[in-house]
């Protein structure tokens, strides 16, 4: 078990009335307001024009910057910097899922400099968070969690690299969480948003440290959330009890409380950036083809029996599997469950080709970029060379 220091500053309004408080809320912060989002679908369900009213109510001036991406790019933060400045902006309202509100927090540190934004992920210069402007976001997808950590992961297609970086500093300064917001999400969006979440656990859950014994419960009630509530928000879009259940657990799972007894070492997410990065794919889409894969491999490595007792135990405690089997056949069974709420419950494509990575192209350097970061070898619940992560990527392809 691992000390800690534990601290989330994010305020949460939840419910379908809260955004009643957001004129009040921005309010406090100035009187020019930037509304960033991405396409139009806050404007197909009427939340744009809830959000420019409560601005103008409560007094303040309203710039945007709409056209986000899916995979936030490096060209919206310098855009979005760019107005801060022109316009003197006070506050940022980032409206939209969690690529908006990525892109909204690096907008909020660039706009308080004067190098370019992608200084800030550039290795070699790694420029520092000192300053940003204030954040509130109104969320309309589960599946990152943004609304509630300090993290930003942004794109940069002249490079075909993808990179995040975390800032105390970039915690939003409130948020609001509203179930109703995410009813027109598609299947494959709430889809691809609840791999997302579970991705976030299972990526703190894995390691073969000791692991406090209320931490991990925690993460295998929310594991057990997603797994019960994900195929009825897909059926039910309008199911409120289902959509609020998954947004909660996307606040909740990466907002450093399931971290904070455990050895911060991620996998999957540095394999999936690079193949975002390459070719756009969704991110949660991407991470679900990968999980499997990665927790298969992981069991033919280093400290084999502590990684198959924790795969056990995830496939006890999570899916239900009789315990009384030997551990190694649990924790296969663990990984087919895994691989069957994936792909057979949410529908997801279990390969790479079925999401037009049809030939091992860029393997080689994707896997260099993504140990890169980490001298050579990524530290999680089996360390991984570059080697590794190919291997990994060709078990995807079939």
């Amino acid at each position: 078990m691992q000390e800690f220091t534990f601290q989330n500053p994010v305020r949460i309004h939840f419910g379908h009335d809260k955004l009643a408080l957001l004129g009040k809320e921005l309010s406090q912060f100035g009187k020019r307001v930037l509304l960033t989002y991405g396409g139009g679908s806050i404007k197909r369900i009427g939340l744009y024009d809830r959000v420019v009213a409560a601005v103008k109510d409560a007094g303040m001036e309203l710039f945007e910057l709409s056209g986000i991406e899916p995979n936030p790019r490096i060209s919206s933060v310098r855009e979005g910097a760019r107005l801060c400045k022109e316009h003197k902006i006070d506050v940022l309202l980032a409206v939209g899922g969690g690529s908006t509100i990525d892109c909204t927090k690096w907008i909020a540190a660039s706009a308080c400099v004067e190098h370019d934004a992608w200084d800030f992920f550039d290795y070699d210069k790694r420029s520092p968070v000192e300053k940003a402007l204030p954040i509130v976001s109104v969320l309309t997808l589960s599946a990152t969690g943004s609304e509630m950590d300090s993290g930003g992961v942004i794109s940069n297609p002249e490079t075909n690299d993808k990179r995040g970086r975390l800032s105390p500093l970039l915690f939003p300064k409130v948020s609001f969480l509203d179930p109703t917001l995410t009813y027109t999400v598609s299947p494959y969006q709430t889809a691809c948003g609840s791999a997302d979440i579970f991705s976030h656990l299972m990526e703190v859950y894995f390691t073969t440290d000791q692991s406090m014994f209320l931490i991990d419960t925690f993460i295998e009630g929310m594991m057990r959330t997603v797994i019960r509530y994900a195929p009825i928000a897909m059926r039910e879009p309008e199911n409120y009890e289902a959509r609020a259940n998954l947004m909660w657990a996307s606040s909740w799972a990466i907002n450093g409380l399931v971290g904070c007894d455990k050895p911060q070492a991620w996998s999957c997410h540095p394999m999936e950036h690079e193949l975002s990065a390459v070719y756009d794919i969704t991110h949660g889409h991407g991470l679900a083809i990968l999980s499997p894969r990665w927790l298969e491999y992981c069991m033919s490595g280093e400290c084999a029996g502590a990684i198959i007792n924790k795969i056990a135990q995830f496939g006890i405690n999570v899916f239900g599997i009789e315990p009384t089997m030997p551990q190694k056949e649990i924790a296969i069974r663990a990984i087919d469950a895994l691989a069957h709420f994936l792909f057979d419950t949410l529908g997801l494509q279990r390969t790479l080709p079925e999401v037009g990575i049809v030939d091992e192209t860029h393997f080689d350097s994707m896997a260099y970029k993504s140990v890169l970061p980490f001298k050579g070898k990524l530290p999680g619940f089996r360390p991984l060379t570059k080697e590794d992560v190919i291997e990994i990527y060709r078990m995807c392809m079939k």
